[in-house]
């Protein structure tokens, strides 16, 4: 056995090298003895089925031994020797899916083919062994037994990932087993967890062209050629993932095989791997200690079986006839003995040794017999059985667990009778966990697990070192790990297994960006700018994890888990804010995921979580409003301090912001302390006439809802903070000082434009450049001084704006154009530039619409708009230069100048579209010729007639495509654009609009040039006298312990609610109803086929006790 792992070892490259550690382990059996078949002719067969020709000389020469022997055995009168018979078998005309094939002495220890399958040809190790025997030969099956085999026992099979062992022959039944599990793989998903290998295990001497599959050296892979055979062999079926071509010397004889099948099937179920594994026969036509399921009505044994235990246990009998317990048949009352003899001379009337058989019936009446009217999953319900009397009850959860089989485990494991512990749910809850079992973490979390106690930072590192390696969290985790241990140096890499929280936390910090405060540093102790060595002490993961659930959604969300992640989500607090970071996480995987199906299946469930955002946030909406105020600029301390807007924000929510909840408490910080209903020519004449505040021109509500400073101050005081400290008030100053340093850049550039020093710049010019200074300097404090993540972090936010980078754009411009302009040399190009940047700043003018709600979304189309005419532009142009080379090629035969053919190559022709035809050059009417030194001089060139009528067809065909086909296709994607947008145009209006009111919100009131006093304000404000803003408590509020448990209780109330109301809807559907009927209707027909079953055994009673003379 330490062979075999030592040289499996080198099982890694290609699989024609390094195993010819095989046959120094692995024999086969050659007859070794020829004893003469009385039976064959001229004494030319052998006892063990060889003919003469194929034993050695030694074999053949020992007519001493030879003569003295009777019988052939094969322990005694064979030999081993090296396998020759190995590798993969590929069989024609069949597909290219390789089975594995051994030959094997029927001696070979069990253990060592187990560990070959399972490590070395990678076969999965079984959770269910099924053995099916009978039914050999060229007997016709019946059709209902290839139902039953096709729609019970591989189905069942396949729903616990079962080893379904068979007799690998093109024969009865195994044939159908094959088929069966062929057709249940092709419907199977792909990437089923769940697989049925069905492995062949036949006598070599029974196998047709079995010398296709000898060679010394291994087969890679052997072809095998099915054909028609006689009825002393049988080709193998293709069906099969595996073959154990057991050899006893023999050639053409049945049973050898047998014993080391026993013992196989006996290895394999005391393999605990977790959970023991179940090993039963399926028999259709007596193993050592094996459970038995026979199939009543396919012939022969299970027929006498199933009638034997069918009906002689309805029988009553004297005490007297019953054997007692442990003793056998032998102790049986003549009674019974008289019974079992006829039922037994019914199935074999020809059998000379009848009362061997009636001794050998004992065990008979342990077996399950199993009905083809029966539920189809027969085989978990049979198992369960075999399980409940062969182990305790954690080992039959764990068994259930691993097949998936929560119904079993809610009828006979937790019903009431058993009062489970926490440490008998430990180890199941983490392989459900692992294998994506929902269900049961569920069930085990209603039933005595607390998931407190359950979940510490050791177990959470633990399932995040268990994910797959298709996994793209698992590739995105490896990746922060090897970052670690390239940054570590001296340390020791860490493996797999040693995946820690710390990398959990990056990968998290680069999934929710600056949203939140990282993960898990509280845990770790550590501060986002400290050393990671630290963490390699794991003092904290004894610890347990703050937030069980959470943590738990965010574990199962990295790995796209719909159904765990839901469950895990309904556990959580903070639901809304739960689904939204979900969806933030999923979507920002969606953008790295490269296989298609993942990635609609992450946005899927993305869409999926913002909508249960958004239903749970209208039933809180619904409920109380100032809550669901509250809810929204909360800070969390589960999710990092983030807030419901910020990760919505981040999500891009918009369905979520389109809410009329959300939208009115953005209407409200909008307004600030004034009344909604104020006109705007109220709000523009007391911007310029202030003393207009203290009139009832402007209408101020009652605060009932505000998060303002408990300080008194005078009247005068808080009028004017309520009016200049309003959103809408500081939008409106910088749209109006917007326009007026429109007018004044207009005016300097078209009048007052002066030469460079000592002419220029004049007094306006200087107020201009001031101008923009109070721009540069507002563009700072944004980028520097708002958001609490890293400096590079807070540029790469300012610079992902479409905006902040034509802002940035038109400052570089003019920057450039001011040094420009200051030199004479550079004069002209430096009010070029200061021209071109003129038009950024207007565009910049756009921005403004998008509070209005028929503009706004308009800024939307035109930006698609955009995006539709750069891809346009691809088709355009390869028309352009497709016509405008022939076309300068045909007109003008020689023209060296670059400027010129450039123009004619795609000016001229884009002219064209637009009915700027030069009709002259087409229609000359003599071909002039031309002179080369004069074009080169700077002349115009001839125009050539030679192919003009060809010109004339080619604009023909130009302006056909041109204008009708592309212009139109242009148009068509407008439309297409415009339509899209438009029927969503509520939504990207009301979620421009968030992005507009968080910006003026955290403006300073004064709008620019005044906005320098502000600037020096603020830093006063902040950094010399450390006062904290009372606006930021408008977008984000941090509650006490006491107010935030009971918001988090009411929240949780609310979704509770959602969920009812939701169920209730689902079980009125249709489909729902049409379940809860198929439900009823076959709990109907069980309870018919248990009455027609107790009928059936109430008639034998009555003839029994009719023909009973005693009665």
């Amino acid at each position: 056995m330490k062979e075999l792992e030592r040289d499996g070892g080198k099982v890694g490259g290609t699989k024609e090298k390094d195993q010819n550690w095989i046959p120094r382990i692995i024999k086969k059996r050659v007859c070794t003895t020829f004893v003469e078949d009385s039976f064959s002719s001229n004494g030319a067969l052998c006892q063990c089925g060889g003919v003469r020709e194929v034993h050695d000389s030694m074999a053949t020469g020992d007519y001493f031994g030879a003569a003295i022997v009777t019988q052939w055995e094969s322990r005694q009168h064979s030999s081993e020797c090296p396998t020759d018979a190995f590798g993969e078998l590929e069989f024609a005309g069949a597909g290219r899916r390789h089975s594995h094939f051994l030959r094997l002495s029927c001696d070979t220890p069990p253990q060592i083919i187990y560990t070959l399958m399972t490590a070395h040809w990678g076969l999965p190790s079984p959770n269910l062994v099924v053995s099916v025997v009978g039914g050999e030969g060229h007997g016709k099956i019946n059709t209902w037994v290839r139902d039953v085999l096709r729609n019970g026992l591989v189905r069942a099979a396949q729903s616990t990932g079962a080893w379904i062992l068979t007799g690998g022959l093109r024969e009865g039944v195994s044939c159908c087993v094959g088929e069966a599990v062929r057709d249940h793989a092709a419907a199977a998903p792909a990437l089923s967890q769940k697989q049925v290998i069905a492995v062949g295990v036949a006598p070599w001497g029974l196998v047709h062209n079995r010398q296709q599959l000898v060679n010394t050296q291994g087969s890679f892979p052997a072809r095998y050629y099915v054909q028609k055979t006689s009825r002393d062999s049988f080709c193998l079926d293709n069906n099969c993932q595996a073959f154990l071509l057991v050899d006893d010397g023999s050639v053409g004889q049945r049973g050898g095989e047998a014993a080391f099948r026993a013992n196989l099937e006996d290895y394999i179920s005391h393999q605990r791997t977790g959970i023991w594994v179940p090993v039963f026969t399926y028999s259709i036509s007596y193993l050592k200690a094996t459970p038995w399921l026979v199939l009543a009505g396919s012939g022969l044994a299970a027929d006498l079986i199933s009638e034997l235990r069918g009906n002689l246990s309805s029988v009553p009998l004297s005490p007297s006839s019953l054997p007692a317990e442990g003793e056998s048949t032998q102790g049986f009352s003549t009674e019974l003995r008289d019974r079992v003899r006829d039922k037994v001379r019914k199935h074999f009337p020809s059998e000379a040794e009848l009362e061997r058989l009636v001794d050998s019936v004992s065990p008979f009446f342990s077996f399950g017999i199993y009905h083809c009217t029966e539920d189809a999953l027969f085989v978990c319900s049979a198992s369960k059985r075999v399980c409940s009397t062969a182990s305790e009850c954690t080992e039959e959860l764990k068994l259930a667990v691993a097949w998936n089989r929560v119904d079993i485990a809610k009828t006979e494991l937790f019903n009431g009778d058993i009062q489970w512990k926490y440490e008998d749910l430990e180890d199941s809850m983490t392989d459900a966990l692992i294998n994506d079992k929902p269900q049961f973490v569920r069930l085990f979390c209603e039933n005595g697990l607390n998931i407190l106690d359950y979940l510490t930072n050791r177990r959470l590192e633990s399932l995040y070192s268990s994910l797959s390696d298709s996994c793209l969290a698992y590739t995105l985790l490896q990746k922060h790990l090897a970052e670690r241990q390239a940054l570590a140096g001296s340390l020791p890499m860490l493996s797999h297994d040693r995946l820690l929280l710390l990398q959990v936390s990056r990968l998290l910090w680069d999934l929710l960006g600056d949203v939140c405060q990282p993960f898990y540093y509280r845990p770790l102790d550590l501060d986002p700018n400290s050393s990671t060595r630290r963490t390699l002490k794991c003092l904290y993961r004894d610890q347990r994890c703050l937030s069980p659930w959470a943590a738990l959604f965010i574990w199962a969300i990295l790995q796209n888990r719909r159904e765990m992640a839901v469950y895990f989500w309904e556990m959580a607090g903070e639901s809304v804010l739960s689904a939204l970071g979900g969806c933030k996480m999923l979507r920002e995987l969606s953008k790295l995921e490269s296989e298609t199906e993942n990635k609609l299946a992450m946005k899927d469930l993305a869409q999926m979580f913002e909508n249960l955002a958004h239903d749970v946030f209208g039933e809180c909406y619904q409920n109380s409003e100032n809550r669901a105020f509250t809810l929204l600029i909360r800070k969390s301390p589960v999710w990092g301090g983030a807030t419901c807007l910020q990760m919505a924000t981040a999500a891009d929510a918009r369905l979520f912001f389109s809410h009329d909840g959300v939208q009115s408490l953005l209407s409200q910080i909008w307004w600030g302390d004034m009344e909604r209903t104020t006109e705007v020519w109220k709000l523009v004449l007391t911007f310029f006439l202030p003393p207009f505040l203290y009139t009832n021109l402007i209408r101020f509500r009652s605060v009932l809802w505000s998060f303002s400073s408990n300080s008194k101050r005078p009247f005068i005081v808080s009028r004017w903070r309520q009016f200049w400290f309003a959103p809408v008030t500081s939008f409106l100053g910088n749209v109006l000082m917007y326009f007026l340093f429109l007018c004044l850049f207009a005016y300097v550039l078209l009048v007052n434009f002066k030469p460079p020093p000592p002419d220029g710049p004049t007094t306006l010019e200087f107020v201009l450049y001031f101008w923009v200074f109070t721009l540069v300097c507002e563009e700072i404090r944004q980028t520097f001084f708002i958001g609490s993540a890293f400096i590079l972090q807070r540029m790469r936010n300012y610079i992902h704006d479409v905006w902040n980078k034509c802002d940035l754009t038109a400052i570089t411009l003019f920057t450039l154009g001011l040094c420009c302009r200051m030199f004479p040399w550079s004069y002209e190009f430096g009010r070029a530039v200061m021209a071109i940047d003129f038009m950024v700043f207007t565009l910049r003018l756009i921005h403004i619409f998008a509070i209005h709600k028929q503009l706004g979304p308009k800024i939307i189309i035109v930006g698609k708009m955009m995006k539709d005419v750069f891809f346009f532009l691809f088709f355009l142009a390869v028309w352009l230069m497709a016509y405008g080379v022939a076309n300068q090629a045909l007109l003008y035969s020689y023209d060296p100048r670059p400027n010129w053919i450039f123009r004619r190559v795609f000016y001229r022709p884009y002219l064209h579209i637009f009915g700027q035809i030069p009709i002259h050059e087409m229609d000359g009417k003599q071909d002039m010729r031309y002179d080369a030194s004069r074009i080169e001089a700077g002349e115009e060139p001839c125009v050539s007639t030679y192919a003009n009528w060809l010109v004339v067809i080619l604009l023909v065909i130009y302006l056909l495509f041109t204008n009708i086909v592309l212009v139109n296709l242009l148009i068509a994607m407008f439309s297409y654009t415009f339509s899209k947008v438009q029927e969503r145009s509520d939504t990207y209006w009301k979620f421009q609009r968030y992005n507009l009111i968080v910006e003026y919100h955290s403006r300073p009131c004064l709008a620019p040039p005044f906005i320098i006093i502000s600037h020096l304000n603020l830093f006063i404000k902040r950094h010399i006298r450390r006062i904290s803003s009372v606006k930021r408590k408008h977008f984000v509020l941090e509650l006490r312990s006491r107010e935030a448990s009971r918001l988090n209780t009411w929240e949780a109330i609310q979704k509770e609610n959602l969920l009812s109301a939701q169920n209730k809807r689902q079980r009125e559907t249709d489909t729902s109803r049409l379940k809860r009927t198929s439900i009823k209707v076959d709990s109907v027909l069980k309870q018919l086929s248990e009455m027609r079953d107790h009928d059936r055994r109430l008639r034998v009673l009555e003839t029994e006790v009719s023909n009973d003379p005693v009665l």
